[in-house]
């Protein structure tokens, strides 16, 4: 079997020394619920993808507190001996729901439920918000450029942008958002995301010419191949590039200039040498708005990286995780009482929470609804939480398709305002039945 790293002490102190807190009043065994949720979206944001449950999951599994980790809390004087007695023997047993991965939400959502006794449930705060809250930002802004680029394919490449562990995270959040591809090939060993890449600009540089460069490149790789042309003159380089490979050529890549002014000159040069069906892809410094400025110019494809991996202006979700019910003794089937905070820009709504969709007569979304009870199932009303946890066995592991896929169902049931670029409100109100 393989051994996997504990994944216990990426947590802050804080969690340890409530627990301490706790079971020393002895409230720790009291039942307890966290949520999940987005007090509001990041400007201009009309909607939220969320990303990171299938890493959630996983690190799930790896949460113990084996020997080195009890070690080292001990020396660092970090708790006191009953607490490290009891992380020694900690496994989660609770129950866990969430809203799809790939599935979109907005502010208020529910998107993670986390029940158990409170002891329990407070370790996973650290986690669960920092694989949710960066993997959420990078699939909310790969939706965006997916939207910007009306189908056609982009390739995350942003992996010497940030660090080596995030790398391969935005380029799985990446793909369940639209991308069609990675350059990060430990995304690809990991998670099955396609990988793709040919050569930099060292390549050329490194050959005696850029006749030298592409024919070496050909000869590895095959007339399919794209052919990166900017590194001198982009048109004497086009113009090898298919006096080299043929009219068969794969493409070509243009990473600077007037990208859109570029990619017109190309189109027209190589038609005219009969590469009619060589793709055009650019890259360079690409975000949404340049993504979308590029809709009108002969572009099949974009490479795209720092925009990416930095959220594209919004590195978080800035995600929250929240107590909203607990017991008043430790019995299993003590009744839940809700709990809120009152804090100044900073409230929250008490009492566990269901999550639904309503639809109009066409399918299209029409407000997100936050329920103090499980909702009567009806048409128009899609439930949004399912099952991840029951009794600490993982139950909602999924391939990674499968969020692809739901992520672009909930897309197309959004409304047509939640694809615009412009600033405005989230496409979609949240509303709180029964609430006053």
């Amino acid at each position: 079997m393989t051994e996997h790293a504990s994944s216990a002490l990426l947590t802050d102190r804080y969690e340890l020394t409530m627990l301490q807190g706790a079971l020393r009043s002895g409230a720790a065994h009291r039942r307890a619920v966290f949520e999940m949720f987005a007090r509001r979206l990041p400007e201009s944001r009309r909607y939220g993808v969320v990303a990171g449950t299938g890493r959630l999951l996983e690190a799930l599994r790896d949460f113990r507190f084996g020997t080195a980790e009890l070690d080292y809390l001990s020396d660092a004087g970090v708790v006191d001996e009953p607490t490290l007695d009891w992380l020694a023997d900690y496994r989660f047993t609770g129950d866990v729901w969430g809203y799809g991965e790939g599935e979109c939400y907005f502010p208020g959502s529910p998107i993670l439920v986390v029940e158990g006794t409170f002891a329990e449930a407070v370790l996973l705060e650290t986690l669960a918000l920092s694989v949710y809250n960066h993997d959420t930002a990078i699939a909310s802004a790969a939706s965006r450029m997916a939207v910007a680029a009306q189908g056609r394919p982009m390739i995350e490449m942003g992996s010497r942008r940030t660090h080596e562990g995030a790398a391969t995270a935005s380029a799985r959040a990446a793909y369940i958002a639209g991308f069609a591809s990675t350059s990060n090939l430990e995304a690809g060993r990991r998670w099955g995301v396609p990988t793709a890449g040919t050569s930099a600009h060292a390549f050329t540089l490194l050959h005696d010419s850029e006749r030298h460069a592409f024919q070496a490149q050909l000869d590895a790789l095959g007339p399919g191949t794209t052919l990166l042309v900017d590194t001198y003159d982009v048109a004497r380089a086009v113009g090898t590039a298919v006096e080299l490979a043929g009219t068969g050529l794969g493409g070509v890549r243009v990473d600077s200039g007037d990208l859109a002014a570029e990619a017109a000159r190309v189109r027209t040069q190589l038609d005219g040498l009969g590469a009619s069906d060589a793709r055009i892809v650019v890259t360079g410094d690409l975000d949404e708005y340049a993504i979308q400025a590029l809709a009108i110019a002969p572009v099949d494809g974009y490479g795209v990286g720092t925009a990416l991996v930095t959220g594209s202006g919004a590195p978080t979700a800035s995600l929250v995780y929240k107590l909203v019910a607990r017991s008043r003794e430790a019995a299993p089937d003590a009744p839940l009482e809700p709990v809120a905070k009152r804090s100044v820009g900073k409230p929250s709504k008490g009492g566990r929470k269901w999550a639904s969709r309503t639809l109009d007569e066409d399918g299209t979304a029409t407000a997100e609804l936050v329920h103090t009870h499980e909702p009567e199932p009806r048409p128009g009303l899609r439930p949004l939480l399912r099952r991840l946890v029951e009794g600490g066995e993982v139950v909602g592991a999924e391939p990674l398709d499968a969020a692809r896929k739901r992520h672009a169902r909930s897309v197309a049931e959004l409304p047509a305002a939640a694809r615009r670029m412009s600033r405005g409100e989230p496409a979609l109100p949240t509303e709180f039945p029964g609430r006053p």
